[in-house]
C-alpha cells in the first residue's frame, strides 16, 4: 500500500492539529495535492527555490517547513522574490508543500519542548498555557524548567551558546539580577517570544532564551532575570527534528530528509 502526503502530513497534525495555530498564521498546504503518493519528504525552516531543487534532485515530492512560504496575501503571481520562485519551481515539478507553524510552537513536545530537551532541563512545564485541547491536554506557549547544575550568567550564556550553535547571543547585564545569583529555573520560547517575558518572571524564571527581542526588553526586564536572545533560526532549527521524529516513528523505513542547502540566512561578521 502507497504512501500519500496526506499520510504523511496527518503524521504531523497528529501532534500539531491546525487548530492549535494562532489567529494570524497560515499553518497547513501551501501548494500541491494531499492526494498524491509521496516519494519522499524534505525538511526545512523556510522554503526557498534551492531547496525546491533539492527536493528534486532527492526525487522529494513533499516539503514541510516550519515557516509558512505563504504568509503574507498574493495577489499575482510572476515568479518575483523568494516566496513566488519557490512556489512556481514547487508547482511546476509537482512538489507539495506543508508548512507547520505555530501548531507545533503550541503543541506539547513542540518547539520550546525541544529546546528545553536540549539543555536538559528537568520537570519542564508549559510557561503560558492556552487552554485544555479535548486530545492533547494542556497547550500553550514555551517552556520552563529546571538546570541539574546551576550556573552563574557567563557560563549559562555559554551553554546556551553551545547548545544552540548560536555564535553569539544578546544578553542583558549578568550583574543586574544580583551579583552571585545563579541560574536555576530557565524559561524560553523559540522564535519572537518577548511577548512572554512577563510570563517568565511570574514564573520565577532567572534568565528566558528567545529571539528577536527589541531593544526596551533588555533594560524594562534588566532587574528581574537574565534576557538571552539567540538568533531565529538557531532557536527553531530543532523543528526539523520534531518532523523527523514524528514522520519515521509512523514510517520507520520512509525517505525522509534534512535540508542540506539550508543555511541560516543570518550571517555574523
Amino acid at each position: 500500500m502507497s504512501i500519500t502526503n496526506k499520510d504523511i502530513i496527518t503524521a504531523i497534525e497528529q501532534a500539531a492539529p491546525r487548530r492549535l495555530q494562532e489567529s494570524y498564521d497560515n499553518t497547513g498546504l501551501q501548494c500541491g495535492s494531499e492526494a498524491d503518493e509521496c516519494r519522499g519528504v524534505l525538511l526545512c525552516v523556510d522554503v526557498t527555490k534551492e531547496i525546491v531543487a533539492e527536493a528534486k534532485e532527492l526525487k522529494c515530492n513533499l516539503i514541510i517547513s516550519h515557516h509558512p512560504l505563504l504568509f503574507k496575501p498574493v495577489k499575482c503571481i510572476n515568479g518575483q522574490g523568494r516566496v513566488q520562485e519557490a512556489l512556481l519551481t514547487a508547482i511546476k515539478n509537482d512538489i507539495t508543500i506543508y508548512s507547520c507553524h505555530t501548531a507545533i510552537d503550541n503543541a506539547p513536545g513542540g518547539i520550546s519542548f525541544a529546546m528545553a530537551s536540549k539543555l536538559n532541563l528537568q520537570n519542564v512545564t508549559i510557561l503560558e498555557s492556552n487552554h485544555n485541547d479535548p486530545e492533547l491536554g494542556k497547550i500553550g506557549c514555551g517552556t520552563i524548567g529546571v538546570l541539574l547544575n546551576p550556573l552563574t550568567p557567563v557560563e549559562f550564556v555559554e551553554l546556551v551558546k553551545e547548545t544552540f550553535d548560536s555564535p553569539i547571543a544578546r544578553c542583558s547585564d549578568p550583574e543586574a539580577i544580583g551579583k552571585g545569583r545563579k541560574i536555576t529555573r530557565v524559561a524560553m520560547c523559540g522564535g519572537a517570544g518577548a511577548f512572554l517575558l512577563d510570563e517568565a518572571v511570574i514564573n520565577r524564571a532567572d534568565a528566558y532564551i528567545t529571539s528577536d527581542s527589541k531593544f526596551n526588553c533588555f533594560i524594562d526586564y534588566a532587574d528581574e532575570l537574565l534576557l538571552v536572545d539567540i538568533g531565529h533560526f538557531e532557536s527553531e532549527k530543532c523543528s526539523k527534528e520534531i518532523f523527523y521524529h514524528l514522520i519515521t516513528k509512523k514510517f520507520p523505513n520512509f525517505a525522509v530528509y534534512n535540508s542540506k542547502v539550508e543555511q541560516n540566512p543570518i550571517k555574523y561578521l
